[in-house]
């Protein structure tokens, strides 16, 4: 008997990465600060290119920022810019290095001062998974996304502009934006 091929978002259809990605992580609930704040790390760079190539060259950006550790990310001095700026594996964009550097040292200090990022992160979307009505379309930004996106310039982060939140909250399943037909809507996750 031939094996039942899942239906999935037509976004993940034609390329295995994707599809890998699709199935195990996309829209997946994440609870785990450290994971939530490289994601989001991640979609910073992701600015003005295609996800796929972010995702294509992750494990290059996770051996570069050495596992997304923001204590040693916090630390990163111009040797390590200097030292990214030659890695061909990642983008190399000097201002999202910064950013990212920034990002870690911004995650760090609300630790310090007690501040768990999931929490902080999952409060602001009102603690919840948020899903789209079937037949809805995908926004490219909400108000939410908005609002995260202002608390998160607030607060020092740089390049999450409401776009990139949301696909970030996509990414991180704060958002289900699963189409009504592909095997991951509303899965128990």
């Amino acid at each position: 008997m031939p094996k039942k091929e899942l239906k999935r978002c037509n976004w993940a259809e034609n390329d295995p990465l994707y599809s890998k990605y699709h199935d195990e992580e996309w829209g997946v609930p994440e609870h785990d600060s450290r994971a939530l704040w490289e994601m989001l790390m991640l979609e910073g760079f992701q600015a003005g290119l295609s996800w796929i190539t972010i995702l294509r060259k992750r494990e290059a950006f996770r051996a570069a920022f050495r596992g997304f550790k923001p204590k040693v990310v916090a630390k990163f001095g111009e040797d390590d810019i200097e030292r990214l700026m030659q890695d061909a594996g990642i983008v190399r964009a000097r201002a999202k290095i910064n950013a990212t550097i920034k990002g870690a040292q911004i995650y760090l200090e609300m630790q310090a001062a007690g501040e768990d990022f999931s929490e902080f992160v999952w409060k602001l979307a009102g603690g919840k998974v948020i899903r789209r009505k079937a037949g809805e379309p995908v926004p490219a930004k909400t108000e939410l996304s908005e609002e995260i996106s202002a608390v998160l310039k607030k607060r020092g982060f740089k390049f999450v502009g409401p776009v990139i939140v949301y696909a970030w909250m996509q990414a991180v399943g704060i958002v289900d934006d699963h189409a009504a037909d592909c095997f991951r809507h509303k899965a128990k996750r």
